[in-house]
């Protein structure tokens, strides 16, 4: 099973609101999804909101988000944030002081 992280319409028509949500990639668009972890809405400024905890949580069992999902995230500071944690936790280990 192929977990995505992807955008599901929700809103009337002329006016798209969606919602961040966790779903197997083989289900529809606007159909079954597994968790909604944030909405997003075009027509406002700022208007993304994001649970961020969810979403690295996801990120880290594996699903895969979709290039749309992964432009926002990377405007959000997410994407950023974790990849300084994860080059940190590498360069922290290697580290040995120098003695004089």
């Amino acid at each position: 099973m192929a977990v995505k992280i992807r955008l599901r319409r929700v809103g009337r028509k002329k006016t798209p609101l969606y919602r961040v949500v966790v779903a197997d990639s083989r289900s529809p668009r606007d159909g079954r999804f597994i968790e909604t972890i944030g909405s997003y809405d075009p027509r406002r400024e700022g208007g993304l909101t994001l649970k961020s905890d969810r979403a690295h949580h996801w990120l880290d069992v594996g699903a895969q988000p979709t290039d749309t999902v992964r432009s926002l995230l990377r405007k959000a500071g997410l994407l950023k944030a974790r990849h300084q944690t994860r080059v940190a936790a590498k360069r922290a280990p290697g580290a040995v002081p120098v003695s004089e």
